[in-house]
């Protein structure tokens, strides 16, 4: 049986290994995104705060970046519970079409223009989720995220010690030749974050597999996941009434907590506009309350606080900061940063394995000694670490 499972795990990893390999490279990037964008372009997101200076309008900004940019729509805003960050609107032409404009909130002046598609997170989520290959790519990611789930478990067997292997199975022998440091790195740094690993691919399989997500809800609300759509609202009047202040004070009202908002404008023109504000008091991270306005007037048509919603929708929200670290901070990102680290690394330890096994099991050189045509002994030859099979 182990020797089936010796197999499964060599040619499973072999035919995902690339995959893994650059989605675990990516997602160790997106655990810290949001300390590195900043510090990477500290232009675009802080800005000097002003003795005693107040944020001007909200609408006033709003109408500079549509004034500036005429053939583009507002899709959503990003405010910052810092006071020195920027404001950042969204804006698009089309899905492929995207400016992320950021804003000074103390003088109302665009600060800098960048393509929305070009910059560097966004490509590298792209890598993590699609491979850069819209579709295809995800259907690859998704069964190459399967098939490491498997890679675990199977590791975890293969690397199930004896009683008389347990010291050598838990521990790096620094030391050692690099064949047997190799298989040190692939398999002890496996099993210690084996458990990290698959809890982050088992989360992974949510945005992979409509099935997987519909499970968490079936599970705790006994019915499948419903999207949350904005509710209907009467189209915006022809000429709408500045409103976005009316809904910032709204929100800051219904919301009493310290945390970034988002706004975000639908689509179509009878959708409500839909405020977000995530409570950066609470205990972990990712929890967030909902409020829709009536586009154009800014009345307030439906609240939807975190502490009413489901246990399916609360458990689901929990995905993402388990999924990238960010569950309960700093201490959780570190560990998702060196369990990604150590996931990159197996599938290039692991080729080296399987290669180092090839060479052996090639034949080789004979010499005829004093009786005849027998070949030497391999009393010099390396053997494989004592339980390593």
């Amino acid at each position: 049986m182990k020797k089936v499972i010796g197999w499964l795990h060599l040619w499973l990893g072999i035919s995902s290994g690339l995959v893994v390999l650059i989605v675990a490279l990516t997602g160790s990037l997106l655990v810290f995104e949001d300390e590195l964008d900043p510090l990477f372009h500290p232009a675009f997101f802080y800005v000097e705060v002003p003795a005693g200076a107040r944020h001007v309008s909200m609408d006033a900004m709003a109408q500079t970046v549509q004034q500036q940019y005429p053939g583009y729509k507002l899709y959503d805003i990003d405010i910052a519970q810092e006071t020195n960050r920027s404001v950042q609107f969204d804006i698009r032409k089309s899905k492929t079409d995207v400016l992320n404009v950021a804003v000074n909130p103390y003088t109302g002046n665009i600060i800098q223009t960048v393509n929305g598609q070009r910059r560097f997170f966004y490509v590298v989520l792209q890598l993590h989720r699609y491979l850069c290959m819209g579709a295809t790519g995800k259907v690859i990611t998704s069964i190459s995220c399967s098939v490491f789930l498997v890679l675990v478990l199977t590791g975890l067997v293969l690397w199930w010690p004896k009683r008389n292997a347990r010291r050598q199975r838990l521990q790096v022998k620094w030391k050692a030749s690099r064949k047997r440091l190799n298989w040190d790195l692939h398999a002890v740094l496996g099993f210690y974050v084996h458990i990290i690993i698959f809890i982050i691919a088992l989360m992974g399989l949510t945005w992979s597999y409509e099935w997987v997500n519909n499970l968490i809800f079936y599970t705790l609300d006994g019915k499948p996941y419903k999207k949350m759509m904005a509710p209907k609202v009467a189209p915006a009047p022809a000429k709408p009434i500045a409103c976005l202040d009316r809904v910032l004070a709204a929100t800051d009202s219904l919301f009493a907590y310290h945390g970034p908002v988002k706004i975000r404008f639908s689509e179509k023109k009878d959708e409500a506009i839909t405020v977000s504000r995530q409570n950066k008091d609470a205990a972990i991270s990712n929890i967030a309350s909902f409020a829709y306005f009536e586009n154009g007037t800014g009345r307030l048509v439906k609240v939807r606080p975190y502490e009413k919603e489901s246990r399916g929708m609360k458990a689901r929200r929990l995905v993402y900061p388990i999924h990238t670290g960010r569950l309960l901070g700093w201490p959780t990102k570190i560990i998702a940063l060196i369990a990604a680290l150590v996931a990159a690394s197996l599938p290039i330890t692991g080729l080296f394995i399987w290669l180092n096994r090839k060479k052996k099991k090639q034949p080789r050189s004979t010499a005829k000694n004093k009786a005849g045509d027998m070949p030497l002994h391999r009393k010099d030859s390396v053997s494989s670490p004592a339980g390593i099979s």
